[in-house]
C-alpha cells in the first residue's frame, strides 16, 4: 500500500477474502492492530521477534494465521506499505 493513511477495517476484510481467508478473527486482528501500531510508531514494520512479543503469540502461529505468511499477508493486510528495498 502506498499511502498507509488510507488503509481502513473493510480493506482489510476484502484483501483477506481475496488471500482465502472467510473472515478475520479476533487473532488476525490483533496482529494486524500490532502491525499498524509498530508502523505508526516507528516508520517500519516490527521484526518477526518484536511481532511475536508484541502479540504474545508464537511466530508459527502468527505465520500459519495468513495463508500468504507475514510478509505477503499479515503485512499486506495492515496496509502497511513495501519496504524501500522492496520498491
Amino acid at each position: 500500500m502506498v499511502h498507509p493513511e488510507s488503509w481502513t477495517k473493510r480493506f482489510a476484510e476484502i484483501l483477506a477474502r481475496e488471500d482465502g481467508l472467510a473472515e478475520l478473527t479476533e487473532v488476525h486482528w490483533r496482529i494486524i492492530d500490532f502491525l499498524r501500531q509498530y508502523y505508526q510508531a516507528n516508520g517500519r514494520a516490527p521484526l518477526n521477534t518484536e511481532l511475536r512479543k508484541g502479540t504474545g503469540l508464537a511466530l508459527a502461529e502468527i505465520e500459519a494465521s495468513f495463508p500468504k505468511g507475514i510478509r505477503l499477508g499479515a503485512r499486506r493486510l495492515a496496509g502497511l506499505p513495501n519496504p524501500k528495498s522492496c520498491a
